[in-house]
């Protein structure tokens, strides 16, 4: 009778941890398909000026409304959830709200409190991501997936911070606009989703590929490299505009590597939307590298080869639509086919 009662028990919890688990993940969806139909909107009212927005606000608003709601939803989905997380995920919607009405104002006292609100959700999730790597670092087991996975949520922090500098209006080290707000934008998708993919194809590759030959092994090192190079980048632009090109060189070749092993790995995926969204996805970041490569040395020359308004319309969305975008729900329908797959089983 005990061992019956026990049995019951372990799967009446098993059953309550995939309700739980369908939950979040229909909360995420639903985050994220509005949040997409809500930035297609400003979009259009933008193009008819209407409201006060730019290319590179437009770019900012994609990540809080679409990029980490499907991001927290990824680290969730690859088992890396903490209340934390949870409490983050369900206060997103109110956060990307704010962070829209943060740019309805202009710089100041007004806009900076409103961005805060924005800052706090991602406040939350730094704070799991520290908690996260605290606990693994304690059972000596921290490992580069969890490393990049405490890493990107840390990422969202600093785009935070930056965010609520640039509504302030504030020039911390001299950095002027629009500076500020492309480093906010810089941590979101080169910080936060980049390295939110490529922990994700990590663990993938880990799982189903655990036979590779020992050289492509070292692409745990390239992951580590992709988290932390953005940081060195960040310090180039107040410390050393040499040090910035050859980082942001370094950092577009890493990710154009990182493209090939995705594609490959994308190749494997049990789901056919998902092999789908994983070609698509190297495919437009290996051209965004090199247009960042060519803007990088073109910035240390003076030549202005591209100008940051036509960046944003053509690395932004390549990067943040096609890389990004792509490369999440990529993942998110690879694992969720393969969670479906288990409990099927």
């Amino acid at each position: 009778m005990k061992t019956n009662f026990n049995s019951e028990s372990a799967l009446m919890r098993i059953d309550e941890a995939a309700d739980a688990s369908t939950d979040a993940g229909l909360w995420a969806r639903w985050c994220a398909t509005g949040g997409a139909a809500a930035w297609a909107a400003i979009a259009v009212l933008a193009r008819l000026g209407l409201v006060p927005c730019g290319e590179i606000e437009l770019l900012f608003l994609f990540a809080p409304l679409v990029i980490v709601p499907l991001g927290i939803e990824l680290h969730r989905a690859t088992g890396q959830s903490g209340v934390l997380l949870e409490i983050a995920q369900r206060l997103q919607p109110a956060g990307a709200i704010l962070a829209i009405w943060a740019f309805w104002h202009g710089p100041g006292l007004k806009a900076g409190i409103t961005a805060s609100g924005w800052m706090m959700v991602c406040g939350l999730i730094a704070a799991d991501g520290v908690v996260s790597l605290i606990q693994n670092a304690r059972r000596d087991s921290p490992g580069i997936f969890n490393l990049a996975i405490g890493i990107a949520r840390i990422d969202l922090a600093v785009g935070g911070a930056w965010l609520i500098a640039s509504r302030l209006g504030l020039k911390p080290m001299g950095i002027q606009e629009p500076i500020g707000l492309l480093t906010a934008v810089h941590f979101h998708f080169a910080g936060f989703a980049t390295a939110t993919i490529a922990a994700a194809t990590l663990r993938f590759r880990r799982e189903r590929l655990p036979s590779e030959p020992s050289w492509r092994r070292g692409f745990s090192y390239l992951v580590l490299a992709i988290c932390v190079l953005p940081y060195v980048i960040a310090i180039g632009f107040v410390t050393s505009p040499a040090l910035k090109m050859s980082t942001a060189v370094l950092f577009s070749a890493a990710v154009a590597v990182f493209a090939i092993f995705l594609r490959n790995a994308g190749l494997k995926a049990e789901d056919s939307t998902a092999r789908l969204l994983l070609q698509v996805a190297p495919a437009a970041v290996f051209i965004a590298m090199i247009l960042s490569a060519i803007y990088a040395i073109g910035d240390l020359t003076g030549s202005n080869t591209i100008p940051i308004p036509q960046m944003a319309r053509t690395h932004g969305v390549l990067n943040s639509v096609g890389f990004c975008l792509c490369g999440l729900l990529g993942w998110l329908v690879e694992y969720g086919a393969k969670y479906r797959s288990t409990n099927f089983e």
